[in-house]
């Protein structure tokens, strides 16, 4: 972890939590926040952990997960840039409910839980701005555990590629615009490695996607909409 003074233009700063600070709570954050470039596998925090404060993503990926008993990861989000992270835990006071790890490098800015606290105390609009987006994550983990419960692996990983895009994106090279290891995109659709594999190969015979080693484009994506279930 490396600290970077210099943070001006900030991605975060355009995200809609920070757009209701004032000319004083803006000059109050930046005064107080931290910022730090981390590299590739730098963990933020850990599942249990006690959080100082709130992330803010200004360039990279962080990848979500929680740990199972067995030790396997279930990936439950992405942050990327302007994307703020850890809120949670500080708001409830209560430890990581997940671990943040880094998997593209990062220049992330931290914001003391004091600042966030006060902000929230003092800025009905950041407190309802907060709200909103908690509800959010909400409703996308409610929609995890309906797809865990009622859809199959193959429909799972369908939806799993369309998420990847709409977060993401298409790279010039027209694939997905993040790569992901094998075991990284089962830890997204909840199912082990080897069946991730086998139904790759099974789309790509089929001419659903095609792959050029943790590269993915989606070839047929109407067939692979209808497959998923999906509004993407």
């Amino acid at each position: 972890m490396e600290e970077k003074h210099n943070c001006k233009g900030c991605s975060a700063s355009s995200n809609s939590l920070f757009k209701t600070l004032n000319q004083e709570e803006t000059i109050f954050l930046e005064n107080q926040k931290s910022c730090f470039i981390y590299k590739k596998g730098d963990i933020l925090y850990k599942e249990g952990s006690r959080i100082q404060g709130v992330f803010c993503l200004n360039k990279g990926v962080l990848k979500i997960y929680k740990t199972g008993s067995d030790g396997k990861e279930q990936i439950v989000a992405f942050a990327r840039n302007g994307d703020i992270t850890g809120y949670r835990s500080v708001l409830s006071n209560e430890p990581a409910c997940t671990t943040a790890e880094v998997i593209q490098e990062a220049e992330i800015c931290q914001i003391p839980a004091n600042v966030i606290i006060q902000l929230v105390k003092t800025n009905g609009e950041f407190a309802l701005s907060l709200m909103q987006l908690t509800c959010r994550e909400l409703n996308q983990a409610n929609s995890f555990i309906k797809d865990i419960a009622q859809k199959t692996v193959r429909e799972r990983l369908a939806e799993a590629l369309l998420m990847l895009e709409e977060t993401f994106g298409i790279a010039e090279g027209g694939h997905l615009n993040i790569t992901l290891t094998r075991e990284e995109l089962a830890n997204i659709v909840g199912t082990a490695t080897e069946s991730v594999i086998r139904l790759l190969s099974e789309f790509k015979a089929d001419k659903i996607i095609s792959m050029d080693g943790k590269k993915i484009t989606l070839v047929d994506k109407p067939y692979i909409k209808k497959l998923a279930k999906s509004f993407y």
